[in-house]
């Protein structure tokens, strides 16, 4: 059996297939954060073996969290973390957050969320075919930001 990455590499992996250090992200657009974000996605790690204990999320929408309103494509992954006897304790998310000035056309889209998780049946091709209709707006666009961060929830 192949050896599967700790959860604890996961922010790394998918700095590495977005091209390396923080300063090279401002010039990514949102199709090669996607197609970065799936190569990241198909990457299995060490998890516990229930069908939510690894998950893909594909969200977006016009916020103002922390600052001014601007419309943000979360791509996030989500990792079940087990304590000592196995049960659930918490999550991990890792995100890749792409921020755009607000415009109408942007705007428009409203908020979508979908998500895919691994060892629950589905396929994960399948899935991000679904959703590349919802990415063209944005497909060649360059965020005004990106952040990639590791939340624990």
């Amino acid at each position: 059996m192949p050896h599967k990455p700790s959860i604890n590499e996961a922010l790394q992996f998918l700095q590495d297939e977005l091209g390396g250090s923080h300063n090279e992200l401002g010039g990514l657009t949102a199709r090669d954060a996607w197609m970065a974000f799936l190569r990241f996605g198909g990457q299995r790690f060490d998890t516990p073996a229930t069908p939510d204990s690894d998950g893909l999320l594909f969200q977006y929408g016009t916020y103002a969290f922390n600052g001014p309103r601007m419309f943000m494509l979360d791509l996030t992954r989500q990792f079940e973390i087990n304590d000592v006897e196995g049960e659930h304790d918490h999550y991990v998310q890792i995100h890749c957050e792409l921020r755009y000035a607000p415009q109408p056309p942007l705007e428009d889209l409203g908020t979508f969320d979908s998500w895919f998780f691994h060892d629950s049946g589905g396929d994960l091709d399948t899935w991000a075919a679904s959703l590349g209709v919802r990415l063209k707006p944005l497909w060649d666009h360059k965020p005004a930001e990106i952040r990639l961060y590791e939340d624990p929830i």
